[in-house]
């Protein structure tokens, strides 16, 4: 009897949500804490958090994708009206935080780990994404928006991991164009300018969904593609193997092979095998097979023509010294 008493709360609830318009969203996010500073906890099932957070949240975590900076705590104090993460195509969205709400509309879709989305409406972030019926349809970040397919499939998802076959995208002059290839993904058959023109059978018109189809294809699967390169039209087939940089993370390419940095090319996390080469964290990139490089997008554009080693210059307080990596 009491289960049925609550649910019929949170049946009217939900009916007096959509009545009434965001001023219960607004009212929702302000009665659970859902933003908390720079970060978002979110109640998403009665004794669940989603949350985005730049740090370690204090909690007993059951999941963390370090790509989207995301976050699966244990709630303590189990919110009773939980966001509802909806999937089906709203009429209407807009963006809520404690205080306000403004209408709007996604104006470009996120396109992977690298290129957050773009809402229409602007609100101090982070915020929300919801229906007039509170159900939860996004997060914008200082980044960006993070789309509810993501969403999804981080909470539905174990690990949280993501698929890649190699390359980055953009979308250019109404085609899907290869704008990085990765040279360490083995037997790695693409190239930068390439058009991406079906995966496994299917046209290929945007990068957003495209993105979204490898990354979350499962790792070690089979699948066919399509390419245009110049005037002619290749076929490959390739497999899914893990994606190691993104988001959040350096994505330079040699995240593949451990090395991790931050915005000045600084290393910030390195493998134990790599120590041997006389590397440390702090050492600073300088060059890479000769060229200057002074950020992570340089560092990618130059490191992808070289697919049997690259020459990496390193500083450290004043002291230069090169290092191979194959």
């Amino acid at each position: 009897m009491f289960r049925l008493f609550l649910l019929t709360q949170f049946f009217l609830v939900t009916i007096y949500a959509c009545q009434a318009g965001y001023a219960s969203c607004i009212a929702k996010i302000k009665d659970s804490h859902t933003i908390q500073e720079n970060s978002l906890f979110i109640p998403i099932r009665n004794n669940e958090l989603l949350v985005y957070s730049l740090f370690r949240p204090n909690a007993k975590i059951l999941k963390y994708d370090p790509f989207l900076s995301l976050y699966l705590i244990k709630d303590r104090k189990k919110f009773a009206y939980p966001f509802a993460l909806n999937m089906r195509l709203q009429l209407g969205t807009a963006l809520v935080n404690a205080k306000r709400a403004k209408e709007g509309k996604i104006v470009k879709n996120q396109i992977g780990l690298n290129t957050l989305g773009v809402y229409s409406a602007k609100l101090r972030t982070p915020a929300l994404i919801t229906s007039s019926c509170c159900s939860l349809e996004g997060i914008v970040t200082p980044k960006g928006l993070i789309q509810k397919e993501y969403l999804k499939r981080f909470l539905s998802s174990a690990p949280a991991s993501y698929g890649d076959i190699g390359i980055r995208v953009k979308n250019k002059k109404g085609f899907v164009v290869v704008s990085a290839s990765n040279p360490y993904v083995k037997d790695n058959p693409f190239k930068k300018g390439d058009c991406i023109v079906t995966f496994d059978g299917v046209k290929i018109h945007a990068a957003s969904l495209f993105m979204r189809r490898v990354l979350f294809s499962k790792i070690g699967s089979k699948h066919r593609i399509k390419i245009k390169r110049g005037s002619k039209f290749l076929n490959f087939h390739i497999r899914t193997t893990k994606r190691y940089g993104g988001g959040a993370m350096s994505d330079t390419f040699l995240e593949q092979k451990g090395i991790y940095f931050d915005k000045t090319l600084h290393i910030v996390r390195l493998p134990k095998s790599l120590k041997s080469y006389g590397l440390m964290l702090g050492d600073q990139l300088v060059q890479v097979n000769g060229k200057i490089v002074k950020n992570q997008e340089e560092l990618q554009q130059y490191i992808e023509n070289f697919k049997v080693f690259s020459q990496l210059l390193f500083e450290r307080k004043n002291f230069q010294f090169f290092v191979k990596i194959k």
